[in-house]
């Protein structure tokens, strides 16, 4: 896994991280001029098509956050008028269990709609890394340190912002109700027990 874009104890509800998550947003318009000087490297070309993400809980051990700029390949059809860019928030944990896993992208009147991690058996993954431009759950962190510089996390191995770019990083994190708008995710491994994929009339 190569580097990627980019203290309070005791728990701390997600929503409350809403003005935080703000101001990463804001951050990392400042990256621009640093993503177009070659600064930052994405992992890959993304397609520019949100897909939805839900878990009734994640539970995981090193965990990071930051924002970056995700960029879509050359005269992709999704663009619009971004200039092919997004703006999310990268999270990156080292080592997750998420339960009742669904995943779905709206792909015009239906949706491929992928399910897993049901009937006691968890989804695993390892330093997995999601960009997200929407995020919503109940989460408690430990050992949470806010506004630290994101060049700086050590939390997830090989996994780092762009040098001073606002991040925050905790030892442990769980979500509950989680529902997200992502637009890429990565893993050095992933498990995904009772997975069932189809076309639905309905997404997550």
């Amino acid at each position: 896994m190569e580097e990627r874009r980019g203290g309070l104890d005791g728990g701390i509800a997600w929503r409350r991280t809403g003005a935080m998550l703000l101001v990463l947003l804001a951050a990392a318009f400042g990256l621009m001029v640093a993503t177009a000087k070659g600064a930052l490297a994405a992992q890959f070309s993304i397609s520019g098509m949100p897909f939805t993400v839900t878990a009734s809980s994640l539970n995981g051990s090193g965990f990071e956050q930051f924002a970056t700029l995700d960029h879509m390949a050359p005269h992709s059809p999704n663009a619009g008028n971004t200039g092919g860019q997004v703006v999310v928030i990268v999270s990156a944990i080292q080592s997750a269990e998420l339960t009742n896993l669904c995943q779905s992208i709206n792909l015009g009147g239906s949706y491929l709609k992928l399910t897993a991690g049901g009937d006691g058996t968890p989804v695993r993954a390892t330093t997995m890394v999601v960009d997200s431009d929407q995020l919503s759950g109940d989460a408690n962190f430990n050992n949470i340190s806010i506004g630290q510089d994101a060049s700086t996390l050590t939390k997830v191995n090989g996994v780092t912002g762009n040098l001073g770019v606002f991040g925050q990083q905790a030892d442990t994190v769980t979500i509950n109700n989680l529902r997200q708008q992502n637009y890429a995710t990565t893993a050095a491994a992933f498990t995904l027990p009772n997975l069932h994929m189809s076309f639905t009339s309905t997404g997550c």
